[in-house]
């Protein structure tokens, strides 16, 4: 059986962690771990631990039958979902609980069903767990024909049709564009032709570190400290390897979280024995005779030995297959309303063309004017649900806006990380429980007078409380006392 568990809604409570021992593990006071993929045995542990947990966070997958059985043509609506991701997969879920009878076709370019991202730079390093054993609990009966290995390379929105790099094409009457990101390469070609440079980002990809991670390397470098660079090199170290960390801004995550939280990172980096460098970038790789990383040539003139390289330099959005659609799509992601609906060059509606996921770029009522793409588990899950409500409203019924709250989690050096909301827009923030460098603390982020997130560290039971406060765009400061020692209200600058 498979299951699978929203870590930004779990907070630690353990509860699960009783009820099913053998599938659940807590690291430290908040950080949960489980096996996604337990034996069909475990399944009345499973049950009960999904009925004790408080917050309702864990998801057991029923059985899907796969492709419909072939019958006479249907004549009911189709709905093609090209991306066989988080967003896809609930996108078709979701059209099934909202009531979608139709024809439903999944597109995915792996060969593979959809599976759980984040787990590859956590568990599938420290814990060594297999990349197979990842593929995402299916909740609803989906009746869809999965079309998997087969790249999408164009959307002819005239015609109604997508078209595969097979040749052959799927005609729609509505598709969802669920593409998402694919891990950005290391720039200038630099590391071409040289063995030992890896990134993360598919299920393949995963299998690959662990096969170079088992063959013990005498350091790892990881190139980027944002949540994927430091994810793999907090696994890195859990397994007892030595780790450079290389960065290029003053601070890890300072991009996301700003340099004021990401200094407690780098404190937590060094904590743990990872060699830390920080404002520098990667000049050049050297390779050994075979052709294999040996070292690697940095910024400030220094070299790292180094045989196992992985880049964690970003993500790139999947939309050059929608060139000549006539949807709105570049780097920052497709363009669409704040119903999910795509739109062209003018900032018109593409007819029946909607958008989900990583890969869109959407508006939010809490930053109005503005259009943000959230690479986030749980924007996939909110937009997907916005996406089927719509597809599946009646025709007197209005369009319901995507008013889903980002939120994120990390777990690395120990600790967890939770967050809602924007804090890479914000230009202050507030230390509202604890202190930096505590075993705890929270932070507020505003941005001009209004309270645009909030980010904890192994405090994320107080996080709903702060996410109402982001939701409402309650004032900032926040100008009251929290519920343990806080520091002074003084406000700090992000210094981004």
């Amino acid at each position: 059986m498979k299951i699978s568990v929203d870590l930004n809604r779990c907070v630690g409570y353990g509860q699960c962690v009783f009820a099913a021992p053998d599938a659940f593990t807590l690291h430290g006071s908040e950080a949960l771990t489980y096996v996604p993929n337990p034996p069909d045995e475990m399944r009345e542990q499973l049950l009960r631990a999904q009925v004790a947990c408080p917050v309702q966070a864990i998801t057991l997958g029923v059985e899907d039958a796969g492709a419909p059985a072939a019958t006479s043509p249907r004549q009911d609506p189709h709905v093609v979902v090209v991306g066989a991701s988080l967003a896809g997969l609930k996108t078709a879920e979701s059209l099934r609980e909202t009531g979608f009878a139709g024809q439903l076709t999944i597109i995915g370019d792996e060969p593979h069903r959809p599976y759980d991202r984040p787990p590859l730079t956590k568990a599938c390093v420290s814990e060594k767990l297999p990349p197979d054993r990842l593929e995402l609990p299916v909740t609803q009966t989906l009746d869809a024909d999965f079309r998997l290995g087969v790249e999408a390379v164009a959307l002819d929105t005239s015609r109604r049709l997508v078209r595969l790099a097979d040749g052959s094409s799927i005609g729609y009457d509505t598709v969802v564009i669920a593409t998402g990101t694919r891990a950005r390469p290391f720039p200038g070609g630099a590391a071409d032709g040289i063995t030992g440079i890896v990134t993360v980002r598919t299920r393949d990809d995963a299998a690959e570190l662990q096969r170079r991670l088992a063959l013990s390397p005498r350091r790892v470098a990881v190139i980027g400290a944002g949540f994927l660079g430091g994810e793999l090199a907090s696994g890195c170290r859990e397994l007892g390897l030595d780790v450079t960390l290389v960065e290029a801004q003053h601070t890890p995550l300072q991009g996301p979280l700003g340099s004021v939280v990401g200094s407690a990172v780098a404190d937590l980096a060094r904590g743990k024995g990872v060699d830390l460098r920080l404002a520098t970038t990667v000049d050049g790789f050297e390779a050994d005779d075979t052709g294999a990383l040996r070292q690697i040539r940095l910024s400030d003139g220094t070299t790292v030995e180094a045989d196992l390289a992985v880049v964690a330099l970003g993500a790139q959005r999947n939309v050059e297959w929608l060139d000549g659609s006539g949807v709105l799509a570049d780097a920052d992601g497709v363009r669409c309303d704040d119903h999910c609906r795509a739109l062209d060059e003018q900032g018109e509606i593409v007819p029946d063309v909607y958008v989900a996921g990583d890969v869109a770029a959407a508006p939010h009522p809490v930053l109005p004017g503005r259009l943000l793409s959230v690479e986030h588990w749980s924007n996939a899950l909110t937009q997907a649900k916005t996406v089927a409500r719509n597809i599946t409203r009646r025709g007197d019924q209005d369009p319901v806006p995507h008013t889903g709250l980002p939120s994120f989690w990390s777990s690395q050096f120990g600790v967890n990380i939770k967050g809602v909301g924007y804090p890479g827009i914000a230009d202050r923030v507030e230390i509202v429980q604890g202190a930096l460098g505590e075993a705890s603390f929270s932070v507020l982020y505003g941005r001009g007078d209004r309270t645009v997130a909030a980010v904890t560290f192994d405090n994320g039971r107080h996080l709903s409380y702060y996410e109402s406060l982001v939701r409402e765009g309650a004032p900032f400061p926040a100008g009251f006392s929290a519920c343990d020692d806080n520091t002074s209200h003084a406000v700090h600058p992000v210094g981004r």
